[in-house]
């Protein structure tokens, strides 16, 4: 029994040795992996003699704000104006996707219609086309309708995610019939359904495709270039690139605006960080 005792403490001890192992690899990467963003930061606070000196600080040697005033006193800087224009495409986009992604995936994943398989695939084979290839047919479908230098080109063509029908019918998949199937004896509508019952069962997978969504529309850069050519309607990532080429020996101005375009998606993040882990947990068990 001793012996016994003593091999099971001795493999307790050694997972936890393990575990310490572990955690401190994965703080020191994540160090690793946050230090060009602290840095950023950092930077946006030094003037730019400190920021060109070598060898370099890491620590400003002393904090200072006059790098976001020179920003905000821009001339040919309308920063209110890009951040509303980001704004509106990226939670105009968030709104419409989640819609549509999870009342699809619901569909998908609760419905029974001949060819649902077939449509499901096609849809997911759509993942699987580049970028590149629809570009040049998507711009010119959207000069025909008059959409060139308007902030609708970067919202109609994305009403549609592929990825978001996946995640949401995989979650969906999750939901017990019997519940939905006692809204409908309650005399509920089949949309009724989905508001009241689905739609609270996908919070996390909201809160996490929301967030992806909010992301990769904030810092789109490619697309919004090419079909938004007039600076009255062009979004930050845009502007930022045009910023950092004309202050190219200002190193300091162009990391305080790279903090300012950051901030809004770290925000996000945070107010949706619980979800978001949820929701990823909850994807890798199923």
């Amino acid at each position: 029994m001793q012996a016994r005792a003593s091999s099971q403490s001795t493999k307790i001890n050694s997972q936890r040795v393990q575990r310490l192992l572990a955690l401190i690899l994965l703080l020191a990467l994540g160090m690793v992996a946050l230090l060009p963003f602290v840095w950023m930061i950092f930077g946006s606070f030094k003037t730019g003699r400190e920021i060109r000196q070598m060898p370099p600080t890491f620590f400003p040697e002393s904090f200072s704000l006059d790098n976001y005033r020179a920003i905000f006193t821009e001339e040919d800087l309308p920063l209110a104006l890009f951040y509303r224009n980001s704004a509106v495409i990226a939670v105009a986009n968030v709104i419409q996707v989640l819609f549509t992604s999870s009342l699809f995936g619901y569909i998908f994943a609760k419905f029974d219609f001949r060819g649902k398989n077939v449509l499901f695939w096609f849809i997911l084979a759509t993942m699987m086309i580049p970028f590149q290839v629809t570009m040049i047919p998507g711009f010119l479908v959207l000069a025909k309708l008059g959409l060139i230098n308007k902030l609708w080109a970067l919202i109609i063509p994305s009403a549609i995610d592929a990825f978001g029908i996946f995640l949401f019918r995989q979650f969906a998949k999750s939901i017990p019939d019997d519940l939905i199937d006692a809204a409908r004896v309650d005399g509920a509508s089949e949309f009724r359904v989905f508001r009241s019952v689905a739609l609270p069962q996908m919070g996390p997978a909201l809160a996490t495709f929301g967030m992806l969504t909010f992301m990769f529309n904030w810092n789109a850069y490619l697309w919004p270039l090419i079909v938004l050519t007039e600076e009255r309607v062009r979004t930050l990532p845009i502007i930022l690139t045009w910023f950092s080429n004309q202050h190219t020996n200002q190193l300091h101005l162009t990391m305080a605006t790279s903090v300012l375009v950051i901030a809004p998606v770290l925000v996000v993040f945070l107010l949706a960080q619980r979800w978001i882990v949820r929701g990823i947990t909850l994807t890798g068990m199923k």
